[in-house]
């Protein structure tokens, strides 16, 4: 069975994801990404759910036990980790997070030496190493056991980074942000308000239970209320890890990260700095946005869902840009993963320097009607492959013709069908995601 899925190795904590499972990632993954240095050190973070510190532990304990130092970070959103791994001369890096899923699950990903997440082969490595047993991996003794070492300092060379990308001034600015309870929680206000933003902050005191409970990204009508309850100029929400954002403007309109990439890549493409004239998003990217960007002359190219497909495809393309409509925006430029702190920051900076509203800024894209269905399953595969399901979305295409379009696809994350229907209708978009699901359901 694969452990690594497309981000990291996931799984409820304890359960699937076990200390033992832990232990026998940080023994192999140390090995497989650290074997030719010297003395490699390991950056090591994670957000704020509760068994962070069990994984962390067991995790630790494996790289060292193979001769890694390991440098706990302690809490820290996932790109800053991706950051510092590149920028202060780690070996390697490992996150401890399940990003935007409930925090009963968990989950460990690693970064290579460059701050990249790995290649599909690397992880198989990792994979097989571990199903093998591992036995002969390296045991060092006495001083070659390696250590725990802390670095307070480092989430200030990552805040200190994130100031150097903003151009214009944003002082004044007032701004709610949803820190989801998660890694937000610890830098987000900080990192505004040093800017010189009004800040008024949500959901940024975190118990190990309450990360992205009834907050964050993926439930944001909290934010949506308090913009408006406070007279804002804007609204931020980060999901449990901060490597995504969404955004809310001064009217209370969700802002999605389809928008965020329309606003971004029209001002960088003003500013002549788009590189090769291309942006970089996925299939479930509204049409709105394909509209929007090759209706002011911009190459649009398109992946799979998940980000590791559209950094591939930036890699590919030279592309600086690209992202997903969840809010996880990648900006190459600048860091090597999306990064919602540096989102945030661009978009507030694209507000700045043109002296527009965010309502006007996200009025460049018209967002067609689409509706998202999510059925939870057992075996996803064998669902989708269901004859009785292969029917039901034929239908539904059918219905659509050429007027829309249709996704019914497996979550990478979690064991969820997702459906997506997109076209001019919403009513009639709701009833054949609704029919389709109730398929799904039964099988």
């Amino acid at each position: 069975m694969a452990l690594f899925g497309t981000d990291g190795v996931r799984g409820v904590a304890n359960r699937e994801l076990t200390p033992e499972l832990a232990y026998h990632l940080g023994r192999a993954g140390a090995y497989v990404l650290a074997r030719t240095a010297a003395r490699p050190q390991i950056a090591v973070a994670k957000d704020t759910r509760i068994s962070g510190d069990m994984l962390q532990a067991a995790l630790t304990a494996g790289m060292c036990s193979v001769g890694a130092d390991v440098i706990d970070l302690g809490v820290m959103p996932t790109p800053a980790l991706a950051y510092l791994t590149r920028t202060q001369g780690a070996t390697a890096g490992a996150m401890i997070s399940a990003s935007h899923n409930p925090f009963g699950d968990n989950g460990i990903k690693f970064f290579a030496g460059n701050g990249y997440k790995l290649p599909d082969a690397v992880e198989l490595e990792i994979e097989t190493l571990i199903a093998e047993g591992a036995g002969d991996l390296p045991r060092p003794i006495g001083d070659g056991v390696g250590r725990v070492i802390g670095n307070a300092e480092a989430i200030n060379c990552y805040l200190e980074f994130l100031r150097s990308t903003v151009s214009n001034s944003v002082a004044g600015l007032r701004v709610v942000i949803d820190c989801a309870n998660g890694a937000a929680s610890v830098v987000a206000p900080r990192l505004l308000e040093t800017l010189g933003m009004q800040v008024i902050p949500l959901f940024n005191r975190p118990d190990g239970a309450n990360i992205n409970a009834g907050c964050g990204s993926t439930h944001p009508e909290a934010l949506c209320r308090a913009v408006m309850e406070h007279g804002a100029d804007l609204g931020l929400a980060f999901d449990g890890d901060a490597d995504r954002v969404l955004a809310v403007d001064s009217h209370g309109n969700l802002v999605d990260g389809d928008r965020i990439l329309v606003t971004c890549a029209l001002s960088l493409k003003k500013q002549q700095k788009l590189a090769h004239n291309t942006v970089v998003a996925t299939v479930m990217s509204n049409l709105g946005l394909y509209q929007a960007l090759e209706q002011a002359g911009i190459l649009v190219k398109k992946t799979k869902v998940g980000d590791r497909y559209v950094l591939e495809e930036m890699l590919n393309t030279g592309a600086i840009l690209g992202g997903e409509q969840s809010g996880h925006i990648i900006f190459l430029e600048y860091n090597t993963t999306g990064d919602g702190l540096l989102t945030g920051l661009q978009m507030i900076n694209v507000m700045a320097g043109s002296g527009q509203s965010l309502y006007e800024l996200a009025a460049q894209m018209t967002k067609f009607p689409q509706v998202l269905v999510n059925v939870q399953v057992k075996d996803k595969a064998r669902v989708l492959a269901d004859p009785a399901v292969t029917e039901a979305v034929a239908r539904a295409e059918a219905a659509l013709g050429d007027k829309g379009r249709l996704l019914v696809r497996p979550s990478g994350t979690e064991p969820l069908v997702r459906i997506m229907a997109e076209g001019p209708d919403q009513a009639q978009l709701e009833q054949l995601a609704a029919d389709i699901a109730r398929v799904a359901e039964k099988q």
